[in-house]
């Protein structure tokens, strides 16, 4: 699977933004340990998410193309989708629930996709998605559970151990699983010692469960404010990549992302979505104890300015 992180690499070349790492000397000191950021919240739509997207739709045939394709998502992935979509002239057809956060919702209207709500509470995304792909020859490209999109997310951590070099522990955020996946299978091959830990929120901690029972467990519909990780459950493809490369699964408290959020705003000026500042919140809460060099990929800044309102106002 790292040749395909690799080819993605090359393929996203000249597409996706080659973002920053940073580092802040107060958190070195507050944590005990050297941190490094990858900030995919620089990322083209705001998220790691283009990596995946543009590595699959950009493989498929004129065919294929000519269809369309679609996907369902609360939001990155969406946006996502939508801009590659743009970029290559492909139609594209998202599954939203109608509670996705607006500012993703508009910004995947931008993008010219055709959005198909549905009550987050009764309908299932993939059902209805799975029915439109049929109906309309559409390809199905998923937010995570697909290795075209997982070699894309890969590229993140790969391109961080190109930058730094050698790491002694990795924290990743978790939803589906697609971004912590790639970016365990990078981390064995750049920096055998590396430890990945994959981050949830405590009220979203289906993978974590998963992971230590070694058995698929799902949480429908978590409350968490983490919005990128509300994804029922692990996948087909990510599940069994996750135990095989990933090395601990932890859980973080909605009150300590917040306090994640806060400090990369004020501390760093970095803007962060609560999902992507799920690896500050185990270094935060001492959920994780880090030593060494420690890398967090920061894996969106997209959020809307009445929930950032409320968290800079807590």
């Amino acid at each position: 699977m790292f040749e395909q992180i690799q080819a993605a690499k090359k393929r996203l070349n000249g597409y996706a933004n080659l973002t920053p790492v940073m580092t802040s000397r107060t958190l070195n000191q507050l944590i005990g340990a050297e941190l490094y950021f990858k900030c995919e919240n620089l990322q083209r739509v705001g998220a790691f998410k283009f990596r995946g997207a543009f590595n699959s739709i950009s493989q498929l045939s004129k065919a294929e193309q000519a269809r369309g394709v679609i996907t369902y998502s609360s939001g990155n992935h969406a946006q996502a989708v939508a801009l590659v979509g743009k970029m290559l002239n492909i139609r594209t057809t998202i599954v939203m629930p109608d509670n996705a956060p607006a500012t993703k919702r508009t910004a995947t209207e931008e993008y010219g996709a055709t959005i198909v709500e549905y009550d987050h509470d009764t309908a299932s995304r993939e059902d209805i998605a799975s029915e439109l792909e049929t109906r309309h020859g559409y390809t199905m490209i998923p937010p995570f559970d697909h290795k075209d999109v997982i070699a894309g997310q890969g590229t993140a951590a790969l391109e961080m151990f190109e930058e730094i070099g050698r790491l002694d522990m990795l924290l990743v955020p978790c939803g589906g699983g697609g971004l912590l996946s790639g970016s365990a299978i990078s981390a064995k091959e750049m920096s055998p010692n590396c430890e990945t830990i994959g981050i949830e929120p405590e009220l979203a901690d289906d993978a974590t469960k998963s992971f230590h029972t070694k058995i698929l467990h799902s949480v429908k519909n978590p409350p968490t404010i983490a919005d990128g990780t509300r994804t029922t459950s692990l996948g087909k493809i990510t599940f069994p990549l996750v135990l095989e490369y990933v090395d601990d699964m932890k859980t973080v408290s909605e009150e300590v992302i917040i306090e994640a959020v806060k400090f990369l705003f004020f501390r760093m000026k970095l803007v962060v979505e609560p999902s992507g500042a799920l690896g500050l919140a185990a270094l935060l809460s001492r959920a994780v104890t880090a030593e060494g060099r420690v890398g967090i990929i920061l894996s969106g800044g997209n959020i809307d300015s009445a929930t950032m309102t409320t968290i800079l106002n807590s």
